[in-house]
């Protein structure tokens, strides 16, 4: 996929050929990089599509990260090569994130996370949209900033990946819960309470996994919050809706087009909670609702006769539902 090219031009290689990555690297094509689009099925062998390969952008599904990175690895890479994950979700063997299986894979290379409010299908039909490039290395972030910037896709530089990797993880748990509000029909106030009190537990477990605060009420946090428990066309959001209204969640996954990761998210998030003692109460409801320990209604009821208590704890930015 290769458009005309610029003086600047890069090698990029996307992979993951799916809504997500195939609407990357139309974007990279649109700016004149050189762009190959890589898939378990493709014909193209992994070997030859990263010889040269300035940046490898990661679009795949949570489950695949590991294994390709391991390929990745067995064939030769440059040591400047700029490595970029745009998957979201958790390891649930070792709760790492994508970008942390990039790095510790490559831990000589640059890494890049992006992460924001991007519905595939709406910037694949060219609709305006933001996202952030985060990185601890700033000429990485600023180089991928490049590539994928146009007049349709505004892109931010950010220095703290964790935050931004864990906004784009996290709401997708709170998008199930998005999803049952609106499948109940529990109205505007119930959502706005729901998804406020959303972005403080965001908040809260990405404190105790090392991101910033300021990083949550950004594009990566809070823009792509609204976004996802916002839109239909959002595959976690559909798990919540469709398991309000009836269906399993067997049924649901089934038919879903794609990978709602916030399911394996939610999970993972269970684990580290009970180890450190994060209070997540949407998280905890949400999980057992899953498992099918209780209904969307009961759920609800947990969430709405919990104890009474101030919205700002001790007046400090630490708030607890």
């Amino acid at each position: 996929m290769t458009n005309h090219q610029s003086p600047n031009s890069k090698s990029v290689v996307i992979l993951g050929a799916g809504a997500w990555g195939t609407a990357l690297a139309k974007l990279a094509a649109i700016n004149g990089h050189q762009v190959h689009l890589w898939s378990r099925q493709e014909s193209l062998s992994l070997e030859t599509v990263l010889e040269n390969a300035q940046i490898v952008l990661s679009a795949i599904s949570m489950k695949g990260v590991r294994d390709v990175a391991s390929m990745v690895k067995s064939f030769p890479v440059c040591p400047q090569t700029i490595f970029v994950s745009a998957t979201k979700g958790l390891e649930p063997q070792t709760t790492y994130t994508p970008s942390q299986i990039w790095q510790a894979t490559f831990p000589d290379s640059p890494v890049v996370v992006l992460s924001g409010p991007n519905l595939s299908q709406e910037i694949a039909q060219e609709l305006p949209a933001a996202t952030v490039v985060a990185s601890k290395n700033t000429n990485a972030a600023q180089t991928v900033q490049l590539v994928f910037s146009s007049s349709r896709f505004r892109v931010y530089t950010n220095p703290d990946p964790v935050g931004v990797e864990l906004g784009g993880t996290l709401k997708n748990v709170m998008a199930i819960a998005a999803g049952v509000c609106d499948g109940l029909h529990l109205g505007t106030n119930a959502k706005a309470a729901l998804v406020t009190r959303g972005l403080t537990e965001m908040v809260r477990i990405g404190n105790c996994l090392g991101a910033k605060t300021e990083t949550f009420y950004g594009l990566s946090g809070l823009g792509d919050l609204l976004a996802t428990c916002n839109s239909p066309l959002s595959r976690n959001y559909q798990v919540g809706y469709q398991l309000a209204n009836g269906k399993t969640l067997q049924g649901v996954l089934a038919n879903l087009p794609g990978t709602a990761e916030g399911v394996n998210t939610c999970r993972v998030l269970m684990e580290i909670a009970q180890q450190q003692s994060i209070a997540m109460p949407i998280t905890e409801q949400v999980y057992r609702l899953l498992e099918g320990e209780v209904t969307p209604k009961q759920a609800l009821d947990q969430l709405m006769l919990r104890d009474i208590k101030p919205e700002f704890d001790n007046f400090s930015t630490e708030q607890m539902w």
